[in-house]
């Protein structure tokens, strides 16, 4: 990832492991000063010391993202600690699954909520030429009985961007999206499911032509393009990354 980032200020909600910690990485790598937030104080240290270790300014808080007044205390203080706000990804699940009442309001929650929130907390910060990105996923693109909420609100994500590069496009701000497939990374969702629910992994690897899961890495590196000088002309799409899981084999 060698973008350049000089002078740049991002922050990455959800920014602590895998592809959210793969984007700030990469921010990092291309001279941005990053600020992440997620729930879980380790792993957000963690990876707020491998941002300084690249010798950038380095930001985190501690946020869950289903709770509307920390999103709101979290965005100012990140575009202080940085001085200014330039780039925000906006990388949060709830993972809501089933088809209940809890399924449906983690999706809603984290997932949708926590977009449109720290989207409205981050615009009166951001000036012409900064950048949202909205983290979707492919299971906005295809019926599942397994998690009917999560591909039902990441669909909403996919139409919300297009919505709000509309809205935005007035003040030079561009807004795109990725769709990530599946995405395998140490302590992920499907390095569990390898062992937990093996007959999933290997239909789900089956389906995918190049025979293997994606990298948070390769996710990354959309986000990167579509936050650079050179997607200048991009606004109101989400890209999907998935090695040809929608096609199939």
């Amino acid at each position: 990832m060698t973008k350049d980032f000089t002078g740049k200020r991002v922050i990455v909600m959800g920014g602590s492991r895998g592809i959210g910690r793969s984007i700030a990485l990469g921010f990092a790598a291309g001279g941005a000063a990053v600020s992440i937030c997620a729930r879980n104080p380790g792993p957000l240290e963690t990876t707020r010391r491998e941002i300084e270790a690249q010798g950038v300014l380095a930001h985190s808080a501690s946020v869950d993202l289903a709770d509307a007044a920390a999103i709101q205390a979290y965005v100012p203080e990140a575009v202080k600690a940085l001085a200014g706000l330039d780039v925000i990804v906006n990388n949060a699940s709830g993972f809501g699954h089933s088809d209940d009442e809890e399924g449906w309001a983690a999706s809603l929650s984290v997932d949708m909520m926590a977009i449109v929130r720290g989207s409205h907390a981050a615009i009166p910060h951001l000036k012409p030429g900064s950048s949202i990105i909205n983290i979707s996923s492919i299971s906005a693109l295809r019926a599942s009985s397994r998690s009917a909420p999560y591909g039902a609100v990441k669909a909403a994500v996919i139409h919300y961007t297009a919505s709000q590069a509309k809205m935005l496009a007035a003040k030079g701000i561009r807004v795109n999206g990725v769709a990530p497939g599946s995405i395998e990374f140490p302590g992920g969702t499907w390095e569990d499911r390898r062992t937990s629910n093996p007959a999933l992994y290997n239909a789900t690897l089956a389906s995918i032509p190049f025979g293997r899961m994606g990298k948070p890495e390769e996710v990354a590196e959309v986000v990167l393009f579509l936050a650079s000088a050179k997607a200048s002309w991009v606004t109101a799409q989400t890209i999907v990354v998935d090695g040809g899981q929608l096609v199939g084999p």
